[in-house]
């Protein structure tokens, strides 16, 4: 096959791929949330990861255009998933859903902390709620610091200091003392720590000092 076959084969493919999912989208709802949540689970136990994988990166931008709770705890599961790549698009997804379904996702995500389970989800999701900063942020943001799981908590710390919300601070100085120890975040200024472990206590205490000097000025959203 030449070059030039080989694109027009390409554009052929593409062709069919936008022909079948437009198909696929028109099955009648019911039907097709129970079909796109049983392809999360099986592609979520695959042995092969590569497959699994590309059915998940996939998966989430079918889930994303179709609403309904179901679809929103897909997306939430398919960022439980230990691939980056996987993750990468499952946030992309739930961030699209947010924009203009922030109800259904803000929903999704309180399932996730009252599952009680463990997983790359719980440790990803501050960082969405902080990029959203929807009103009910700062509601949920504390149900993550006060999570168990130090990790869990370390991301929710680090996606109080990139919210801003000095409405944060009494939650977060609570846990000036807490001594478990994670791994340094990417917020988190590494030499200051000497190459040693952080403690929750020690991520408090920088993101109420970077917290405090907005107390009074009003809700800050940054760009993450």
């Amino acid at each position: 096959m030449s070059e030039r076959e080989a694109l027009e084969a390409l554009f052929r493919a593409d062709r069919e791929l936008r022909a079948l999912e437009a198909r696929l989208l028109s099955t009648p709802e019911a039907r097709l949330v129970a079909l796109l949540t049983d392809a999360v689970r099986e592609a979520r136990a695959l042995d092969d990861r590569r497959e699994a994988a590309m059915r998940l990166e996939r998966l989430a931008d079918l889930c994303a255009q179709v609403p309904g709770p179901e679809m929103a705890d897909a997306l939430v599961e398919i960022l439980d998933d230990e691939d980056p790549s996987v993750r990468g698009a499952a946030a992309d997804a739930l961030l699209d859903v947010a924009s203009e379904r922030w109800a259904e996702v803000a929903r999704a995500i309180e399932r996730r902390l009252e599952a009680d389970r463990p997983g790359p989800a719980l440790e990803e999701l501050p960082y969405l709620i902080a990029e959203i900063a929807p009103d009910g942020a700062t509601r949920l943001l504390r149900r993550f610091l006060a999570h168990p799981d130090g990790e869990v908590v370390a991301s929710a710390l680090e996606a109080c200091g990139e919210l801003g919300d000095p409405g944060l601070l009494d939650a977060v100085e609570r846990l000036r003392g807490d001594a478990r120890t994670v791994r340094l975040l990417e917020g988190i200024d590494a030499d200051a720590h000497d190459g040693t472990p952080a403690t929750v206590g020690e991520l408090a205490a920088e993101v109420i000092d970077a917290l405090r000097p907005r107390a009074g000025v009003g809700r800050h959203n940054p760009t993450r």
